[in-house]
């Protein structure tokens, strides 16, 4: 519209500038493209958007420092200059909220927890005993940070409860989106790290490791004890089995089940659930499909020769 920036991130779009209105255009330098309006040349043209919209819309403070009047904050709880703490919020003993952290209304922080400063938690996140939050994190609706991980040990036709009384450690820069829950390892500690990004309902298990700047898609479950690598893509609704690991760098496309380790790198994509013994023989001949193409292939030339002998 009149008055208002654009960008162009993907050359192909270039001959949509001929319409804009637009009062500038911020444009990737190495397009090619030089736009007849006004226009700025960025490194990352996506990027530099992002700087103009931060210009024309800062980061604002939402809460009044202090407490409020309704707000349970126990006696040894150290909260940081500035800090805010909500409506009907609770902050248990031993905690530690660092400087200009926001905790909103409803929200519940147990016994022995420590947020680091300027971190954002949204109303209804509960943060449950003795677990580490780094600086700058974005917590937001309805998120569980360390809830019991599922654990059980089957005797005698039921299920036991294994105590968990590991942590949750959620590094700096973290981004965890409404009702996602991270749960407490079994022993040691859940751990994610410095700048991932984890969307809406996303579900980490007991003693999971997702490293450094990794993008989690929603309602995308991973199983316990998997380690994540860094820089790693995964897909809506993906369903990451235990005890394995995803190498630096992966794919995984939407909607795939991922049953075995993926090699850094790597993209994966595919699931479909049939009978279990069903998928075991299609797994093996789908394994043998491009030799037993050459077979076929073979096959097919000797057919044809012994053709044109008789013919």
């Amino acid at each position: 519209s009149a008055g208002e920036i654009t960008f162009l991130a993907n050359p192909k779009y270039g001959s949509h500038l001929e319409k804009s209105h637009a009062a500038a255009v911020i444009v990737d330098g190495n397009s090619g493209i030089t736009p007849a309006i006004p226009f700025i040349l960025c490194p990352d043209a996506y990027y530099g958007f992002l700087q103009a919209f931060l210009l024309f819309n800062p980061p604002r403070k939402l809460l009044t420092p202090g407490i409020h009047p309704s707000a349970v904050v126990h006696e040894t709880a150290r909260l940081g200059a500035d800090a805010c703490i909500g409506a009907n919020a609770y902050v248990g003993p031993g905690v530690t909220i660092g400087e200009r952290t926001q905790v909103f209304p409803n929200s519940v922080i147990l016994d022995g927890s420590q947020i680091g400063s300027d971190c954002i938690l949204y109303p209804l996140v509960s943060i449950r005993e003795n677990c580490r939050i780094g600086d700058r994190v974005i917590i937001h609706n309805g998120a569980v940070i360390g809830s019991d991980g599922f654990g059980f040990a089957p005797y005698q036709g039921a299920f036991h409860k294994i105590p968990q009384v590991g942590i949750v450690v959620i590094e700096d820069d973290v981004e965890i989106g409404a009702n996602a829950t991270i749960d407490r390892a079994t022993m040691g500690q859940t751990r994610v790290r410095k700048g991932v990004k984890l969307d809406n309902l996303v579900h980490l298990a007991h003693n999971v490791t997702v490293g450094e700047h990794t993008v989690i898609v929603a309602q995308t479950g991973v199983a316990g004890s998997t380690r994540i690598g860094s820089q790693v893509m995964i897909g809506g609704q993906v369903a990451v089995a235990g005890h394995i690991s995803v190498g630096d760098g992966a794919r995984i496309g939407a909607c795939s089940g991922v049953s075995k380790s993926v090699p850094a790198g790597e993209t994966v994509f595919g699931f479909v659930a049939r009978p279990i013994m069903k998928t075991k023989r299609i797994e093996a001949v789908t394994a043998n499909l491009p030799e037993l193409l050459r077979r076929v292939q073979q096959l097919e030339k000797k057919l044809e020769a012994l053709q044109e002998k008789k013919s």
